[in-house]
C-alpha cells in the first residue's frame, strides 16, 4: 500500500512539474503606454476619466519560447489600441476596442500568426478586433538596474510606433499622493510604472495618430507564460 502511495505521489509531482514547464514556455520583455497617467494621484486620475485613456500601445519582445508550437525566439509584436472608454476604469466599458497589430518583419507567415495569437492571449479582449496588420523592424532595449527594476527602455517598430521611457523621480511628484493607479493592460511577471518621454503612433487603421512626451503613462516589465 505504501509503495502505491509513493508511486502516486511521485506521479503527481512529475505531472505538476510538466504542467509548470508547459505553462511557462515563453518569456521576455514588455512595454506599454497609454494617453492617461498610470502613476498619479486620485484627483488627477478622476479628472482624466472619460476624457483620455482610450489609446494605448502594448509591445512584447520574446526572449525565448514557443506559441502554438511555433518558435518565437527574439521576435517582437506590437498592438496599438483605440478603445471606447478609459482603459482600466472599473466604471466604464472600453469594449469593443479597435486595434492595429505590428509584427516583426523577420517573422515567417506562421510566426506572424503565432505572434498575433500570443499578444491576444496576453491582453484579453483588448486586441481581439484587429483591423490592420503591418510588419516592421521591431527593436526593444531595456536597461536592467540593480534589484531587477527596469524603467529606462526604448521601443521602435519601424516608423510606425515608438516608446521611450525613464524612471520616475522625485521631480515627477505633483501632489505627493501619487501611486500606481492603474495596472498593466497585459499579463506580466513584473512591471514598473515609468515616464513616457516618447509615446508615438504614426500608422494607419485607427483614423488617428499621436505624439506625446513626458507623461507618467508607461509600464516596463517582463512576462512569462
Amino acid at each position: 500500500m505504501k509503495r502505491f502511495l509513493l508511486l502516486g505521489s511521485v506521479s503527481a509531482i512529475l505531472l505538476a512539474l510538466s504542467v509548470s514547464a508547459h505553462a511557462q514556455q515563453i518569456s521576455g520583455n514588455y512595454m506599454e503606454t497609454r494617453n492617461a497617467e498610470v502613476y498619479v494621484g486620485y484627483c488627477v486620475a478622476n479628472g482624466e476619466v472619460n476624457t483620455v485613456g482610450d489609446q494605448a500601445i502594448l509591445a512584447w519582445q520574446v526572449g525565448k519560447g514557443t506559441w502554438d508550437g511555433v518558435s518565437l525566439d527574439g521576435l517582437g509584436v506590437v498592438g496599438v489600441v483605440k478603445a471606447g472608454a478609459t482603459l482600466g476604469d472599473i466604471y466604464s466599458n472600453p469594449y469593443p476596442a479597435t486595434s492595429v497589430m505590428i509584427v516583426d518583419e523577420r517573422a515567417s507567415i506562421q510566426q506572424r500568426k503565432a505572434l498575433i495569437s500570443f499578444a491576444q492571449a496576453m491582453s484579453g479582449e483588448l486586441l481581439q478586433n484587429v483591423v490592420r496588420v503591418d510588419s516592421a523592424p521591431i527593436r526593444m532595449e531595456i536597461s536592467h538596474h540593480a534589484g531587477g527594476h527596469s524603467s529606462d527602455a526604448v521601443l521602435h517598430a519601424g516608423s510606425l510606433a515608438g516608446i521611450e521611457t525613464r524612471a520616475i523621480n522625485p521631480k515627477d511628484h505633483l501632489c505627493g499622493n501619487e501611486e500606481t493607479y492603474y495596472q498593466p493592460l497585459a499579463s506580466t511577471t513584473h512591471s514598473m510604472a515609468a515616464v513616457a518621454e516618447l509615446d508615438q503612433f504614426n500608422g494607419t487603421g485607427l483614423d488617428l495618430s499621436w505624439t506625446r512626451h513626458g507623461k507618467k503613462s508607461a509600464f516596463v516589465g517582463t512576462f512569462a507564460r
